[in-house]
């Protein structure tokens, strides 16, 4: 077959479309983490998310941020953070703010309170646990009903009609 004297691959021609990449939800920046070969015994605290793919024993407060532990974490402490996702193992218990996601393949020993829970196939929870109704909608809820009793019951209005001459 023929083909134009042009070619469809010129170095000046424009791509058709350009590739722009994906961000991230968070920069490495914005994440710590605990290597497969590191173990820390004592308090681990941060102002960040963290993920452990090593092991820890003691405690670990983040309070603002995610906690994950990796398919090869291995955490001997009591877990308090917003979010906390569960890939490895965890004995001891866990306050989320927010969220508890565990894993097929997580194991979690104790009790937890959260507002959110979700437990995959093949995942180990042992122990309680308490799902809490976040405060707004609880504040909410209150303020409703004290609102309903400190109403004013008005007697019902009765009309009457009178036929009359027109």
């Amino acid at each position: 077959m023929l083909q134009s004297p042009e070619s469809q691959f010129s170095p000046n021609a424009a791509p058709a479309a350009k590739y722009t990449p994906v961000k991230p939800a968070t920069s490495p920046m914005d994440q710590a983490n605990i290597g497969r070969s590191v173990v820390i015994k004592g308090e681990v605290t941060g102002a960040e998310s963290l993920f452990i793919d090593g092991r820890i024993e003691g405690t670990i407060n983040f309070t603002g941020n995610r906690v994950t532990v990796g398919r090869n974490g291995n955490v001997a402490a009591n877990i308090v953070a917003k979010e906390v996702v569960i890939m490895g193992k965890v004995q001891g218990n866990v306050d989320c703010a927010d969220r508890l996601d565990i894993r097929s393949e997580g194991a979690l020993s104790g009790d937890v309170i959260t507002h959110r829970i979700s437990i995959e196939e093949g995942a180990v929870l042992k122990g309680g646990v308490e799902v809490r109704v976040p405060d707004k909608k609880e504040q909410k809820t209150q303020e409703f009903v004290q609102h309903k009793q400190e109403a004013p019951k008005e007697a019902p209005k009765s009309m009457s009609a009178t036929a009359g001459n027109a």
